[in-house]
C-alpha cells in the first residue's frame, strides 16, 4: 500500500498539492491530512472521499510511506526529521534546501538527484524553480556565467493570510476608505496599489533572504558555485503568479532565435514565439508550465539574453514540483 501524508494540509500549498495527486492520477492507497489544532475536524476533499484534517501526526510517523511537507520552515525543522527514517518527506520550506546531506531538485533540471536522498528531499524555492525550468536547457547548450534577476512575486507566496490583506486593501482603496494598519498581519507595508522590494529579512550587505535563495539556490541546482547571480525580489498586488525579467550571459554566443529553438522543446516550458507576445500572471494561473516570452539580446551582457518568465508560484513554484519529485521516487 502507498500511504501518503500531507502535513499543513488547509494551507495553499498543502490544498494544491492535494489536488495535484489527484489531478495527476498519482497512486495514492490512503492519504492522510494533517494541519493545526485550529483546523482539526475539518476535511479536505480527495477524489470521491472526504478526509478527516487531523493534527496528531505523532501517532502516523511510521504509518506513512510518502509525506509532502507544506510548512514553514520552523515547523518543517523540527517536524520534518522524525518521517525520515520511515518514509521519503519532500518538503517545501526553505529548512534543508542547502543541507548537504539532502537533494534540491527541479525534475526537469537535476532528476537524478533523487537517488541521493537520505530520507529528506527539498523542493526548491518558487521563483528559482521557474527561471531554471527555463534557463536550464540553454545551460546545456552553453554554460551560464550571471545571472541578473528581478521578480515580481504575488502575494499566494506569503499564505492565506497574504490575500486577504489584499483583498482587504483594494476594497479600501474602491470604497475610498483609509487602510487601517492596526489589522495588518502579513506585510511591513501597505500591498494594495503598491509594490514592496523586499521579502525576508535583510543581510549585511543588504539582500533580502528570498533574493539570497535564489543566489544559492541556483548554485547548488546546477552544481556549479562559480556562476554568479544576483537578485532583487519585490512583492505586487498581484494574487497568483510570479514574474521576472532574468538576463543572463553565456559561455559562448546564443542567439534569440537559437534560444527559442532549443526552448521551443523544452520540458515544462511554453514559449510565447511571436514577436512582441508575452506570457503574463493573470493568464497563466493554474496551469502546470513556466511561460517565456520576450527574448532578446541583452545590451550589456556579453553573449547575454534577456527574457520574460512568469509562473503559477503556488502550483510549478511548489506543489506540482513536489508531486513531480514523488514520481520521481
Amino acid at each position: 500500500m502507498r500511504r501518503i501524508a500531507v502535513l499543513g494540509a488547509t494551507g495553499l500549498v498543502g490544498e494544491q498539492v492535494i489536488k495535484v495527486l489527484e489531478q495527476r492520477n498519482f497512486s495514492v492507497d490512503e492519504l492522510f491530512a494533517f494541519a493545526s489544532e485550529k483546523s482539526e475536524g475539518s476535511v479536505v476533499q480527495f477524489k470521491d472521499t472526504e478526509v478527516e484534517v487531523l493534527s496528531d501526526f505523532e501517532s502516523f510517523i511510521d504509518k506513512v510511506d510518502i509525506v509532502f511537507s507544506c510548512l514553514d520552515s520552523p515547523l518543517a525543522q523540527d517536524i520534518v526529521p522524525k518521517f525520515r527514517d520511515s518514509a521519503v518527506v519532500i518538503d517545501n520550506s526553505n529548512a534543508f534546501r542547502m543541507a548537504g546531506d539532502v537533494p534540491l531538485i527541479i525534475p526537469e533540471v537535476n532528476p537524478e538527484k533523487v537517488k541521493e536522498h537520505k530520507g529528506i528531499i527539498a523542493n526548491p524555492n518558487c521563483s528559482t524553480i521557474q527561471m531554471l525550468v527555463a534557463l536550464y536547457p540553454l545551460h546545456r547548450q552553453s554554460k551560464i556565467k550571471k545571472i541578473w534577476v528581478a521578480t515580481y512575486q504575488s502575494v499566494t507566496g506569503q499564505g492565506k493570510d497574504a490575500l486577504d490583506e489584499l483583498q482587504y486593501e483594494l476594497e479600501c482603496l474602491l470604497m475610498d476608505e483609509s487602510i487601517n494598519l492596526a489589522d495588518k498581519r502579513v506585510f511591513q507595508h501597505p500591498i494594495g496599489n503598491n509594490v514592496i522590494p523586499q521579502i525576508g529579512s535583510f543581510n549585511d550587505e543588504g539582500y533580502t533572504s528570498e533574493e539570497m535563495k535564489m543566489v544559492n539556490e541556483t548554485r547548488k541546482i546546477l552544481d556549479d558555485d562559480s556562476i554568479q547571480v544576483t537578485a532583487t525580489c519585490v512583492r505586487v498586488p498581484v494574487y497568483v503568479g510570479h514574474s521576472e525579467a532574468v538576463s543572463v550571459e553565456f559561455a559562448a554566443p546564443m542567439s534569440p532565435q537559437q534560444a527559442k529553438e532549443i526552448l521551443q522543446d523544452a520540458p515544462g516550458v511554453v514559449l510565447f514565439k511571436k514577436e512582441h507576445t508575452y506570457p503574463l500572471p493573470v493568464y497563466v494561473a493554474g496551469k502546470d508550465d513556466v511561460y517565456v516570452g520576450r527574448i532578446r539580446k541583452d545590451m550589456i551582457f556579453e553573449n547575454g539574453l534577456a527574457m520574460w518568465i512568469v509562473a503559477d508560484n503556488v502550483r510549478k513554484g511548489a506543489a506540482l514540483n513536489a508531486v513531480q519529485i514523488a514520481e520521481l521516487l
